[in-house]
């Protein structure tokens, strides 16, 4: 017989006691405060996402609720983002943010040095940056006293949403010089950038050239808003009634923007569009496309887009049926739908660098009601075809002619001897000397830009009626 004595029966009572206790407490441990937003993020996205097929089964949801969505991005998503404000991130996306007004692109000063110079673009009209008399080819050496690096730049040209000190050299592009260093205090504003930046008429002989610069696909400077579409309508209208025979599309610093201004102006570009021809298709993922397939009649409105039947269309106008887009390497999302949805009617001549190659779209998914969440996001939810089902420019458009915007000299944009635009005159003239007199003089390789940091770049939008209606059809389900 063992010798081992049992243990008290009330001792063993008091430790179930105090397991049932502990295992209680850790039930009611309160939830994590990120856990709330993350299980939204989750959910949202297992819906929508255009590869929800590929989230992860299992994730950290006490994650900061940026870090999280980041997590669970594909491998091939190099476009959707997140936002701690959603009403921030809705002004950012109509092109309406803190600002001095002016953009720069940025160059190694030496090939064997990481210091950059950084090069005025353009500058926005009513802006703090052109009353101070700054433009397009003023070289920026520091910013609040700090000189530009590949490492250090973008926190840099993140700071100059707030006031701030520029050191500069303004260009003479009389003597092809830079003047003496000068220091400048600029100051920054909430801004709504106009995208109808610029037009104008060129005659050479029996050939009149419109020139228009369209900067962003915004249709106003809020989401209910038509202005800037009614701006564009007048512009072609003008065009119009001045008889020209081609068209120069500037579109070197539009990152894309909202997909109805894009429609917008196809429709004003496209020979014999009208409401009966596709501009676009939308593949959502498949569960959004089932939602939508239940009922036949939602097909059209969910995943195509028609051209708009438009008074102001210059397309029969056209010589040889061509427009002549000038590009960038920002020239992304909604001018690339332009690009793509316009190549089966006409054909799209490109002058300046590779596009960025974004085939997708987003929308924009927050908790409006919901005090405890602010966050918003823009995950991509669908891809991009023409109406030839056509969408292979995920690696971006090669220009037919390659030509960079990288002058240390460069002239004022709507110059004719202004670099892309002097080249477009050329091809379409045929005069090799349309006004340009001075050399080309390279600043090398392009290592930065301003345009990289604004939310609202790279952002192919969703039409909103589409946006809130299919919201409305998939929370109905």
């Amino acid at each position: 017989m063992s010798s081992v004595k049992s243990i008290p029966s009330i001792f063993t009572s008091r430790v179930l006691l105090l397991a049932l206790i502990v295992f209680s407490c850790k039930n009611n441990e309160p939830e994590h405060p990120n856990t709330e937003v993350n299980n939204w993020i989750y959910s949202t996205m297992n819906y929508w996402y255009y590869w929800n097929a590929d989230l992860p089964a299992s994730s950290n949801s006490s994650q900061n609720p940026d870090v999280y969505f980041n997590s669970l991005l594909n491998e091939n998503d190099r476009f959707s983002w997140i936002q701690n404000n959603f009403l921030e991130l809705k002004d950012l996306l109509q092109g309406v943010a803190k600002e001095a007004g002016y953009e720069v692109a940025l160059f190694r000063e030496r090939v064997d040095t990481d210091v950059l110079i950084g090069q005025i673009v353009y500058i926005k009209p009513g802006t703090s940056a052109e009353a101070a008399g700054l433009k397009r080819g003023d070289r920026i050496n520091r910013i609040n006293g700090m000189p530009l690096t590949l490492s250090n730049y973008k926190n840099l040209l993140s700071s100059i949403s707030e006031e701030h000190l520029l050191t500069y050299q303004s260009l003479d592009l009389v003597s092809q010089a830079f003047g003496a260093e000068q220091e400048l205090k600029v100051s920054s504003v909430a801004y709504a950038e106009n995208p109808n930046f610029l037009t104008k008429i060129f005659e050479y002989n029996d050939r009149k050239v419109g020139y228009y610069i369209y900067n962003l696909f915004s249709v106003g400077p809020t989401s209910t808003s038509t202005q800037y579409n009614d701006e564009m309508d007048q512009v072609f209208a003008g065009f119009q009634s001045a008889g020209i025979t081609d068209l120069i599309l500037d579109l070197r610093f539009n990152s894309g923007g909202a997909e109805t201004a894009s429609t917008n102006l196809a429709s004003l570009l496209g020979k014999d569009v009208d409401a009966t021809k596709i501009f676009s298709f939308r593949e959502y993922n498949a569960n959004v496309s089932a939602t939508i397939k239940k009922d036949p009649k939602l097909i059209d409105q969910y995943l195509s887009i028609e051209f708009i039947n438009k008074s102001q269309n210059i397309g029969s106008q056209l010589r040889n049926n061509r427009i002549y887009i000038l590009t960038g390497s920002r020239t992304a999302s909604a001018s690339e739908l332009l690009i793509n949805g316009l190549r089966p009617y006409m054909d799209v001549f490109l002058i300046g660098s590779k596009t960025v190659g974004k085939n997708v779209g987003s929308i924009t998914l927050n908790e409006e009601n919901n005090p405890n969440n602010t966050w918003g996001m823009q995950p991509i939810v669908s891809k991009s075809f023409n109406s030839l089902n056509q969408s292979d420019y995920s690696a971006g458009f090669n220009p037919q002619i390659l030509l960079e915007d990288n002058s240390e000299f460069p002239y004022p944009l709507g110059d004719p001897q202004e670099r892309l635009l002097n080249r477009a005159l050329q091809e379409i003239t045929g005069e090799t000397n349309s006004g340009r007199v001075n050399p080309y003089n390279p600043m090398g390789a392009e290592a930065g830009h301003s345009l990289d940091l604004k939310k609202r770049s790279n952002v192919l939008l969703l039409d909103p009626v589409v946006q809130n209606s299919l919201r409305n059809l998939l929370e109905n389900q």
